[in-house]
């Protein structure tokens, strides 16, 4: 048996050198291996911080927001005090008539206060939820994966729309053993239907604010519009996944909202959208003011897919999570169609 050498391949080499002989390991060179090698997959994965809840004041500012509301409710409390004193001093069925309106102010106010926190609870229970999926996604265990399901039932329990998904997580959720299905299940039937609401939701929005940019005289105006479609945007995906924010909710969702784009740099036009825009010719085609409205929309969707992540209760596992540059057909189609109406 003749032993083994190397030919050379390429056609330009020189034939008259002796073919080399193929090199070989010595033994002191081998590392052993190790009998188990421990897989990637089953390292522990760390929460997702950029859809994490933002943190809460210290000590001193929840001092300082205390006492300054103590303060103020006393001196709220003395005026309607002397308000009332003055209006029987006056006429005692003016001091009647008064304390009635003050009673429907008092009842109005806690009622409020009731609703902005039960709001505030429904947003950290959201928060929560999803934290307990990805933790069931990494464990992998069927106990937390079926309470990952049963707390998803309990939130959509009234949803008329979902009853039948609901019906048939319910059903299937009992024949499975691991905890990382439920939540695929989940995501599936629940999180899909929703998810293409909050698509819907978030290309009208940004159509909307890419034409009033176009044909708005001011910037003023521009910025007061971007700024107005973002709170709307970001309450109406909360509310279609399940959150019921009021005033205060409103401004903690925003907060979050803000915390995410900062996290992920949503202020910058990332996913490939310059190269799409550049690819698909838009960018030499429209004018100064239309190109203003393309960025403008982007930024709202943006906005769209942050409040998806932030208020979403299960992560982004099965359904493909959107992108900006999934929205840009939408604005082309728009921003065209007003282009061919200005002609």
């Amino acid at each position: 048996m003749k032993p083994p050498f190397a030919r050379p391949t390429s056609s330009g080499a020189n034939l008259s050198e002796e073919p080399r002989r193929p090199r070989v390991f010595q033994p002191r060179q081998a590392v052993a291996l190790p009998d188990a090698i421990e897989p990637i997959t089953e390292v522990d994965v760390p929460l997702d911080e950029a859809v994490a809840a933002p943190r809460l004041m210290g000590w001193f500012g929840r001092m300082a927001w205390t006492t300054g509301g103590i303060l103020v409710s006393l001196a709220l409390g003395l005026a309607a005090e002397r308000l009332i004193a003055d209006l029987f001093a006056t006429q005692p069925w003016l001091g009647r008539v008064g304390i009635a309106v003050l009673a429907g102010f008092v009842i109005a106010v806690a009622a409020l206060l009731v609703r902005e926190i039960a709001s505030l609870v429904r947003l950290r229970e959201l928060d929560k939820l999803r934290h307990a999926a990805l933790a069931a996604l990494a464990s992998d265990r069927n106990k937390d994966g079926m309470l990952v399901t049963r707390e998803l039932l309990d939130i959509y329990a009234r949803r008329a729309d979902l009853a039948r998904a609901r019906d048939e997580l319910e059903s299937s959720s009992a024949h499975m053993f691991d905890g990382a299905e439920h939540v695929r299940l989940g995501e599936r039937l629940l999180m899909a239907p929703l998810d293409a609401r909050a698509r819907a939701l978030t290309a009208a929005s940004a159509r909307r604010v890419a034409l009033v940019t176009t044909v708005s005289p001011r910037a003023l105006i521009d910025i007061a519009f971007v700024i107005y479609e973002s709170v709307r945007l970001g309450g109406d995906i909360a509310r279609l996944y399940g959150a019921r924010p009021g005033l205060i909710g409103t401004w903690r969702l925003i907060g979050a909202i803000l915390a995410h784009l900062a996290v992920t740099g949503g202020l910058v036009l990332t996913d490939g959208v310059v190269e799409q825009l550049v690819g698909q010719g838009l960018a030499a085609k429209l004018s100064a003011r239309l190109g203003e409205g393309v960025v403008n929309g982007l930024m709202t969707v943006r906005v769209g897919i942050a409040a998806m992540r932030v208020v979403r209760p299960l992560p982004f596992e099965v359904v493909q999570q959107p992108v900006v540059k999934d929205f840009i057909p939408e604005l082309a189609n728009v921003l065209n169609a007003e282009k061919k109406g200005e002609r």
